[in-house]
């Protein structure tokens, strides 16, 4: 059985690395998506709603949350990976409107092969720059953003500047919510700037992740939930707290961001590489 499993591994190259979509060795259905070595996304093609990484269980929260359970959204995604999170979306609020934007088109086709979407999905794929994408797009256009965009192991210095926050606000719903995924480690530098750089066109918003990476121990990833809107403070600390790899939410975001101010174009770089042999840190 092993080596019949092992036999469906399939590596391709693609435009960001070399990318390895493997078996999961304790679910038939489910395979995880690597780029030159590194999980990027794990997808079980049987139940969506199973999510590996506990940071995108902490997303999907937040996503939960964003509206009444069932509740169709309007969905903008920047970055793709194996598409986890617009499966669960299709799958926990079924007609749903979501659009994915990514920039590696070979990935994409991959994924679509390999990884087929359901057919009652209503999932489309634009392969674009996030930004380019973004400058495009209509005003109050989404109910949900979820960016998590990665070029290898980094954020992209052109996509974490307060002009691309704005972009993002200015076609946000006035109701609606950003969801980000932040990735740093000691001291932290990076994700200060993102929290204040997001807060100054999203100003109510909270951090959700470990304990650790908080507190700027150690490298991980920190979850940021933004709107115009007061997030739901209460029900993400419950579930935080109850994941199999338990979180905390962070309200006090001017201590956080200990000063840091909202970071420009002309300021904004790519965020931290992580410490060699880190990996789970994506989709």
């Amino acid at each position: 059985m092993a080596q019949r499993r092992a036999s469906r591994r399939r590596v391709e190259t693609v435009a960001s690395g070399v990318a390895e979509l493997v078996p999961d060795p304790d679910r038939d259905t489910a395979w995880t998506l690597l780029l030159d070595g590194a999980p990027q996304s794990h997808v079980d093609l049987a139940d969506p709603t199973h999510l590996q990484f506990e940071y995108i269980r902490r997303m999907a929260a937040a996503i939960d949350l964003a509206a009444p359970a069932g509740r169709p959204l309007r969905v903008l995604h920047l970055g793709g990976g194996a598409l986890t999170l617009p499966r669960y979306v299709a799958t926990t609020r079924p007609g749903s409107a979501q659009r994915v934007v990514e920039i590696d088109g070979p990935l994409v086709e991959l994924v679509r092969s390999a990884l087929p979407l359901p057919s009652s999905a209503n999932i489309r794929v634009r392969v674009a720059d996030a930004r380019a994408a973004v400058e495009g797009m209509r005003d109050s256009g989404y109910d949900l953003i979820v960016l998590d965009v990665f070029a290898g192991a980094r954020t992209p210095a052109h996509l974490a500047s307060a002009e691309f926050a704005g972009e993002l606000a200015r076609i946000l719903d006035p109701a609606g919510r950003l969801i980000a995924n932040v990735a740093d480690g000691p001291p932290l530098r990076f994700a200060r700037g993102q929290v204040a750089t997001i807060r100054a066109a999203l100003p109510e918003a909270c951090l959700v992740a470990d304990a650790g990476v908080l507190r700027g121990r150690r490298f991980g990833n920190l979850v940021v939930v933004a709107g115009r809107t007061p997030p739901p403070v209460a029900e993400l600390s419950r579930r935080a707290a109850g994941d199999w790899f338990p979180g905390r939410v962070e309200t006090d975001l001017d201590r956080f961001a200990a000063g840091a101010a909202p970071v420009p174009d002309s300021a904004a770089v790519a965020s931290p590489l992580p410490p060699e042999g880190l990996f789970g840190n994506r989709k």
